[in-house]
């Protein structure tokens, strides 16, 4: 793992550097995680999905105000969808239909940073994400009004992966505090820009995401 992203600091920075210059680190945390569908004027966006993100991370401070990050992380990116529709004559029937999109998706992130102070930076860049895996499942459940509080539940996943284009390019603005003992917390935002539906004429299918974590950097000068 340290080797690839030494490889992939060297290629950002488009020369070689010493290991003085380079600190290494782990990282992980959460995602709040939305997918945005639009079809001509109408705009749905999903409910929320609470994940997760894991990797390892490359730093090389240029100066004591400048410096480039490149990361590789792994995240079950998505978004969920609930609706239940009641009869306004009887409470007991109803259909609720739930529907969860996991886009199992290695990201590379690759970002500039300014250090305001020793400890405190901020960051631009984008995450250009790989889709691994696309699934989802759909859990209905129908209220029969017969027998009050009975359901009949049907579960439903399938494999939508040939149905989602591949790359996901989401810019983003982030933030970082670092603690001298090389612990870290982190937070920015995704903007996904990307359409992931795959041969859906004008529909635009997009992915953005929050992260916030933790994380330990070791090295550097």
């Amino acid at each position: 793992m340290k080797k690839l992203l030494l490889v992939a600091a060297v290629a950002i920075m488009g020369a070689t550097v010493s290991a003085q210059e380079v600190r290494f680190g782990a990282k992980a945390g959460y995602s709040l995680s939305t997918l945005k569908f639009k079809d001509n004027q109408e705009v749905e966006s999903t409910d929320p999905m609470h994940t997760f993100y894991v990797g390892g991370l490359v730093e090389y401070k240029m100066s004591d105000k400048f410096g480039l990050q490149g990361e590789v992380l792994y995240s079950p990116l998505g978004g969920k969808i609930s609706e239940k529709v009641e009869d306004p004559d009887d409470v007991a029937t109803f259909i609720k239909i739930q529907n969860k999109t996991t886009l199992g998706t290695l990201l590379i992130p690759v970002s500039a940073k300014y250090f305001i102070s020793d400890s405190f930076s901020i960051s631009a860049g984008a995450s250009f994400g790989v889709i691994l895996s696309a699934k989802s499942k759909t859990v209905a459940d129908l209220g029969l009004g017969v027998i009050p509080g009975f359901e009949i539940s049907a579960d439903d996943e399938r494999d939508i992966k040939d149905n989602i284009n591949t790359l996901n390019i989401a810019p983003f603005l982030g933030a970082e505090f670092a603690l001298e003992n090389g612990i870290f917390f982190d937070a920015r935002y995704n903007y996904g820009v990307s359409n992931l539906a795959k041969n859906a004429g004008n529909a635009k299918l997009t992915n953005s995401f929050l992260q916030v974590g933790v994380g330990f950097k070791f090295g550097g000068n």
